[in-house]
């Protein structure tokens, strides 16, 4: 099962069939081959911290709830995302679209990520309107656009940290620096820079956030929604416990998260397992894979760093 201890292979029936999975959830409305154009750069470079972190499929659906949930504890852009949306009639769809952009973003050809992300904010522009509680909103609001990013940026990195391996200061300081230049395209001008401005932003937006029902509607479509096959949907309850688990404590406490969203040690010791596997498993179909490819670069480039 093992290559050099370092990469996962896996019989070729088993290894096509979860392949075929991973292809059919990124790829929700076209095939896009990211091995194309041959040696296009992306936004970011191959060595960078965000290609071996936005790889592992795991610790993106871990680290993508948690940012939704520190999102939705922000009524603005709760609602922005609730009411202009068709997240609760097509759930599936929708999670597939937000996870091509993510991959397109850090993977894609150069070219093709700043049109998509043109593209993003295009639509955005027309996202507006007030909250349940009155207050007025807009998509583009810098503010929110910074809200959204850091949150994006924090999942991600925290997910892979308490699930694959611990992620080094050092690191942590890479993965602002290659966020700021895609955040700035995407409008959000005030994005962290550093771990100090991320807590420094955590502290500010303490008042700002609150518990909602849609926080709780959002979990119960992502228990029920069939991001996974059938024998192996009650994972997708685990890992969503793995999402909340990752949020600190005090906002979890004020969206109202408690303790029976803790993983007990057997859930946490699986999440762990999957997530590292996930982390040396060589899938064809992997915008990671394929972007390695369009560089010129070996498909086990990402796994042996």
């Amino acid at each position: 099962m093992f290559e050099n201890s370092t990469v996962v292979t896996l019989p070729g029936p088993l290894r096509r069939q979860i392949d075929h999975l991973a292809q059919s959830f990124l790829q929700p409305t076209q095939t896009i081959d990211f091995s194309v154009p041959r040696l296009e750069p992306a936004l970011v470079s191959a060595d960078s911290m965000s290609w071996l972190i936005f790889k592992n499929p795991v610790t993106l659906f871990i680290g993508g709830v948690a940012a939704v949930l520190l999102e939705f504890g922000e009524p603005r852009v709760r609602d922005g995302v609730w009411q202009h949306s068709n997240f609760r009639t097509d759930p599936v769809t929708r999670l597939q679209r937000t996870g091509l952009a993510a991959m397109m973003t850090i993977y894609g050809p150069r070219s093709k990520a700043e049109a998509m992300i043109a593209g993003v904010v295009r639509r955005h522009d027309r996202v507006a309107g007030r909250t349940s509680e009155g207050e007025a909103y807009h998509a583009n609001d810098p503010v929110l656009l910074d809200w959204v990013q850091t949150t994006a940026g924090f999942g991600f990195t925290e997910a892979y940290h308490s699930y694959v391996r611990a992620v080094t200061p050092a690191e942590r300081a890479r993965l602002f620096s290659e966020a700021i230049p895609i955040a700035r395209l995407y409008g959000a001008t005030g994005s962290p820079a550093s771990q100090e401005d991320l807590d420094a932003l955590f502290e500010t937006m303490k008042p700002r956030l609150v518990a909602s029902p849609v926080i709780f509607e959002f979990l119960d479509i992502m228990r029920k929604a069939p991001l996974l096959p059938a024998p192996a949907r009650p994972l997708q309850r685990v890992l969503l416990k793995a999402a909340v688990e990752i949020l600190p404590a005090w906002i979890r406490a004020r969206l109202g998260l408690g303790s029976g969203w803790d993983l007990n040690p057997f859930e946490r010791a699986l999440v762990r397992t999957v997530a590292k596997g996930s982390d040396r498993l060589i899938l064809p179909s992997l915008p990671a894979v394929q972007s390695c490819r369009r560089l010129n670069l070996p498909d086990t480039y990402l796994y042996r760093r």
